[in-house]
């Protein structure tokens, strides 16, 4: 049995707009990314390697997404590392 979205629905959702940076200001565009988002422009340097692998792990994905996940990774597996040193050291102490 086919089920019917109710006409209410339907007319309610508007069509998301795509706006890019043709239709906006370089300036007005990184603004409103960085408000949505949370990102920060930032230009550095990596080995062609490492944007090799990312790009082809990415495949249609953006690959700076997925760099940008690896260092989320990283952070966070710094932070278990140090959280698991003390502690180990609270538990030695007590021995």
């Amino acid at each position: 049995m086919k089920s019917k979205s109710s006409p209410a629905t339907s007319e309610t959702k508007a069509p998301r707009l795509r706006v890019g940076l043709k239709d906006v200001g370089r300036e007005a565009f990184s603004a409103a990314v960085n408000e949505h988002l949370g990102k920060q422009r930032v230009s550095i340097m990596l080995d062609g390697a490492v944007i090799a692998f990312f790009k082809a792990k990415a495949g249609e994905r953006g690959y700076q997404t997925l760099i940008n996940q690896a260092l989320r990774q990283a952070m966070a597996g710094e932070q278990i590392e140090s959280t698991l040193r003390r502690v180990i050291r609270e538990e030695l102490q007590t021995s």
